[in-house]
């Protein structure tokens, strides 16, 4: 059931419970919506409707409370009919605009103050996770000689990314070969992403005329550059960038020491978060995963809001992580601008 198939009492009530819960973490009783909300109806009314909606599945009794507290329905019904999504405010605007900018400007550094002042915005988990290597594109590289049988393949990609690797070569290859084969591997492969580049490799190089002794390198590049290419997942960039995972901590959800578990077993099994952004961003737009939805143990008393930020034909993801109970507008309101700046710092 979704919060347009409620009626406007129910509509009321439920938004006043969700919101008195975000602010207090207290279950909400109907005399305390009533004073606080000023509903118009009594609190005999509110208390029947609360009823109403536990029955409907939006509320539950935690333990022996007199209060009532939102499910994961709850907060899903919330959150698709918060409909248009408000800049954040100017002093939030400025100090996320001014965090990202001030610094380096490769992929790495940008995520990861991005993470971090986004989750001091939002006092959540703040989170980013670094694009495919295999999407991004190659500028430009670079043959190095270190000794007579192994040279460094030096590989500059979108958006300020470098690696390295070496290759090995049978015996001592001239150096003005090595500079025409890093002259043609430029000029045949630059532009191209690194999986384009691993899918088409023999077909770019083999017509390439080129001396005996060029040849013999190029070889090495036709036949092994499928593999050579197939960078592996590593490096911050690819990897899951958190925030302060004390802001998490601070959450009366994981004062206990079930809660301080959880968040220091979410925390310290980052490939697993990596793994779920992943499956859940197919595409462009916010995405907001809600406590069961995740379908990961792990997450079960987490929400996910993230979006996604683009770097040319790379793309990745930032937003946070935080307690079912948070202040959805707010926090999907600066996760839409960071992920706007990321992409616009990123170009």
């Amino acid at each position: 059931m979704s919060f347009a198939e409620l009626n406007e009492r129910e509509r009321r009530v439920l938004a006043a419970v969700i919101q008195s819960y975000v602010e207090t973490a207290e279950p909400a009783g109907s005399r305390a919506i009533a004073r606080k909300f000023g509903l118009g109806v009594s609190p005999a009314t509110i208390r029947n409707t609360m009823s109403d909606l536990e029955e409907k599945g939006f509320l539950f009794h935690p333990h022996t409370s007199a209060g009532r507290v939102p499910t994961d329905l709850a907060y899903r019904a919330y959150v698709e009919s918060l409909t248009d999504v408000v800049p954040p405010a100017p002093p939030e605007a400025r100090e996320l605009e001014r965090a990202l900018r001030d610094g380096d400007n490769t992929i790495e550094a940008i995520l990861r103050r991005a993470a971090q002042t986004l989750g001091v915005l939002t006092q959540e988990l703040g989170v980013a996770l670094g694009p495919r290597l295999d999407q991004t594109v190659l500028e430009r590289l670079a043959l190095l000689r270190v000794s007579n049988d192994r040279l460094i393949l030096a590989l500059t990609l979108t958006g300020g990314l470098a690696r390295t690797l070496f290759v090995d070569v049978p015996g001592e290859i001239a150096d003005a070969a090595v500079h025409e084969v890093q002259r043609v591997l430029n000029e045949r492969l630059a532009g191209l992403s690194l999986r384009d580049i691993r899918s088409t490799l023999g077909s770019r190089l083999r017509d390439a005329v080129t001396p005996g002794h060029v040849s013999e390198l190029l070889n090495i590049f036709i036949e092994e550059g499928e593999q050579m290419f197939d960078l592996p997942v590593t490096g911050v960039v690819s990897d899951v960038v958190l925030g302060q995972p004390s802001l998490l901590a601070e959450h009366p959800e994981f004062s206990d020491l079930d809660g301080m578990r959880r968040v220091m077993e979410l925390t310290e099994t980052r490939h697993r978060i990596a793994e779920v952004l992943r499956q859940r961003h197919p595409g462009p737009g916010l995405q907001i995963t809600i406590g069961g939805e995740h379908g990961e143990g792990l997450l079960e008393r987490f929400t996910l809001v993230t979006a996604e930020y683009h770097a040319g034909s790379i793309s990745g993801v930032i937003g946070v992580i935080g307690p079912t109970r948070m202040p959805y507008d707010k926090v999907i309101s600066l996760v839409t601008h960071t992920s706007r700046l990321v992409s616009d710092l990123l170009h």
